[in-house]
Order: C-alpha cells, then sequence, then structure tokens
C-alpha cells in the first residue's frame, strides 16, 4: 500500500493536496499541510496531489498503516 509523506520543510501551505485530497491531506493552523488520514487515498488520487505538489513535499512510499 502506498502511504502519503509530507516533507513540512518543504511545505509552503498551498493547499493544492487539500483541495485534492481532502480526506487524506490538510493544512493545519501551522500553514503546513498535514496527512490526517494515510488510508483516504482510496477515495482520492494521492499521486494528483503528489504531482501538483509546487515545491515536491509530498511523497508515496510503500508501507503498512
Amino acid at each position: 500500500m502506498l502511504i502519503p509523506k509530507v516533507d513540512e520543510e518543504l511545505c509552503i501551505g498551498c493547499g493544492n493536496c487539500e483541495e485534492l485530497c481532502p480526506n487524506v491531506f490538510k493544512v493545519e493552523e501551522d500553514q503546513k499541510s498535514h496527512v490526517i488520514d494515510p488510508k483516504g487515498c482510496s477515495e482520492c488520487n494521492c499521486q494528483e496531489a503528489a504531482d501538483s505538489c509546487p515545491v515536491s513535499a509530498i511523497t508515496l512510499e510503500e508501507g503498512e498503516v
């Protein structure tokens, strides 16, 4: 299973990922995107969210939730 990860050091809080996958990503008060449900990718396209990140802060890694 591919698990989405956000590199908070790279994230600029643009919100693209949250717009594309609101069940998986949320921009929090720190103005950084966070993974709120790593299993939520079954309901959206996390690869599109990763591809649309302007600073490449999102990766999809093989793993268990």
